[in-house]
């Protein structure tokens, strides 16, 4: 049994809602075999209490357009983990340390992905079915400079390690 055509798109339109509300992480998984409750789940992360809230109300907004309300929300007032359940479809909003800590990939690894639009992953971090621990703005600000020391031309950090090595007491002398 796989995941209804409706719940496919319902997550897919959540998966692309949270994007366009600048959320990290996000993942939909078929748990049609699974659970007889729903068919699909959809996970995002955001950075703060605020984001999560933005996030979930553009989920709101844009499955109430394609004619669906959430049967039931759940931990919207401390935001930082809100569930909405659309019945055929339960969207998990998390702060990036909840996402983290309960890694609710790991429950889901065995069950297979719902196939995301590039434009939901582009740019985002993306998390394979599994995956333990966050890959978030800290990961991509770490390659980042990386990248950029690797392209950097060496001849601006000579100049660099010459002043510092001026700036050095000498050995042996006290202070």
């Amino acid at each position: 049994m796989t995941a209804t055509d409706r719940a496919r798109e319902l997550a897919i339109a959540a998966a692309q809602a949270a994007s366009d509300k600048v959320a990290d992480d996000i993942v939909a998984y078929d748990v049609s075999d699974v659970f007889v409750i729903t068919d699909a789940f959809v996970l995002a992360s955001a950075n703060s209490d605020r984001q999560v809230r933005a996030i979930v109300d553009g989920i709101e907004e844009r499955l109430l357009e394609i004619g669906a309300k959430p049967a039931r929300r759940e931990g919207e007032q401390e935001g930082r983990w809100v569930l909405l359940d659309y019945i055929d479809i339960v969207v998990h909003v998390q702060h990036a340390e909840e996402r983290t800590y309960y890694s609710l990939e790991r429950l889901w690894k065995d069950c297979p992905l719902i196939e995301l639009p590039e434009s939901v992953t582009n740019g985002r971090s993306e998390r394979p079915a599994g995956a333990v621990g966050t890959v978030g703005a800290e990961a991509e600000d770490v390659a980042d400079v990386a990248e950029f020391a690797d392209d950097a031309d060496d001849a601006e950090f000579d100049e660099f390690d010459e002043v510092a090595e001026d700036d050095r007491p000498a050995a042996g002398l006290g202070a």
